[in-house]
């Protein structure tokens, strides 16, 4: 080894050390970057100038670190908004979908995965500090919790998924004349609603769900627990 060599090697300028938050961090701008599917252990690894295996010290695998990283984009929840609990529940479950929708295949991520971060603790807090509000129930308010946001998380997939794809519009317009053009015959409901199915997509839609489960979940009791 020569003198050169030597001293190249100490003056060169340590590594951070590695921690938790700094592999999540990393992977969260990663995402931005590059997207979700590049967000593997091995790329990580690469751009933290690493190893593999060092990593699995602080993280379990892809599934945990994807999950790490949906939870920092869930701080990005407004979770305050205006007007009586029902408004300002529905503002949160609207920015909850938004930050999905941004972020497709994190939602899916969401669809699958139990999340347990801390930023997804104080969302699901705030929603049952609402329901609470609003005078349900609480063992239907633990319930309604996990229906209200997997049905928002649900609506961020599908959405999301179809913008990111492509032919999406066209298969739209194949479903819209399939369903205009159903036979009465056949499909007598189908051709008698034909309109009615296809419309208002958006929002609007979107918020009518919300209230139906909402209501649902404010008049219907929990069932008894099962004798043992």
């Amino acid at each position: 080894m020569t003198p050169d060599s030597t001293y190249n090697r100490r003056e060169r300028p340590a590594k951070p050390a590695l921690t938790r938050d700094g592999i999540v961090a990393t992977a969260v701008a990663l995402m931005r970057a590059e997207g979700v599917e590049r967000v593997t252990m091995r790329r990580l690894a690469k751009e933290l100038d690493t190893g593999a295996a060092s990593l699995y010290v602080y993280v379990k695998d892809t599934e945990e670190l994807h999950a790490a990283v949906l939870d920092e984009l869930l701080a990005e929840v407004d979770l305050g908004g205006e007007g009586d609990w029902r408004e300002r529940l529905w503002a949160v479950l609207d920015s909850y979908r938004a930050v999905l929708f941004a972020h497709p295949s994190l939602a899916r991520v969401a669809l699958v995965t139990r999340l347990s971060g801390p930023n997804y603790f104080t969302l699901v807090e705030r929603v049952l500090a609402l329901l609470d509000e609003g005078g349900m129930a609480p063992g239907q308010a633990a319930w309604a919790v996990d229906a209200l946001l997997l049905s928002a998380t649900a609506a961020a997939v599908e959405h999301g998924s179809r913008r990111e794809k492509p032919g999406a519009a066209r298969e739209h317009d194949v479903l819209v004349e399939s369903v205009a053009t159903a036979s009465p015959r056949t499909h007598p409901h189908i051709a008698a609603l034909a309109a009615d199915l296809v419309s208002g997509p958006g929002p609007r839609r979107t918020r009518w769900a919300f209230d139906a489960l909402l209501n649902g979940a404010l008049a219907t009791p929990r069932p008894e627990p099962e004798e043992s």
